[in-house]
């Protein structure tokens, strides 16, 4: 029977194998963007049963306790799980758009300075639309104005 700590590792890298290149292939090619269609279907799925097994958590678990106490830790749970579903329904919404950007051949590449966002990075985090110099650029910029 797995552990949580082997569940937990498997959900942090999707459960896919990383893309081998092939010498002198293209950057995104078609191969290249299936893999990432496969990466983007299986997270959403992921994330689309997490929404279910919320959902069904929750109507089985409300309950009115007549302690206060009791009370005020299922809202609090339910209130936990609330927030954490809106980040994921976010999320949801940014691989739509993933998909989109993958069906006009503008995905892989940042939208800020234009070069390759890097296949390695793009596996790491699939719906990165900035290169990782401009990512940490904005970050740098981000805590300047927010100090």
């Amino acid at each position: 029977m797995p552990t949580k700590a082997k569940t937990k590792s498997s959900s942090l890298n999707r459960g896919f194998q990383p893309y081998k290149e092939v010498k002198g292939e293209e950057y995104m090619s078609e191969p290249m963007r299936a893999h990432f269609i496969e990466i983007l279907n299986k997270w959403k799925m992921d994330l689309m049963q997490e929404v279910d097994r919320t959902v069904h958590h929750m109507q089985d678990e409300a309950a009115n306790f007549p302690d206060p106490a009791d009370r005020a830790s299922q809202e609090e749970e339910f209130n936990l799980e609330l927030r954490a579903r809106d980040r994921e329904r976010k999320l949801i919404k940014k691989i739509d758009e993933t998909f989109l950007l993958i069906d006009d051949n503008d995905y892989g590449w940042c939208e800020s300075c234009g070069v390759e966002i890097g296949i390695r990075r793009l596996e790491a985090r699939p719906t990165a639309t900035l290169c990782i110099d401009c990512k940490t650029l904005a970050e740098i910029k981000e805590k300047q104005i927010g100090s």
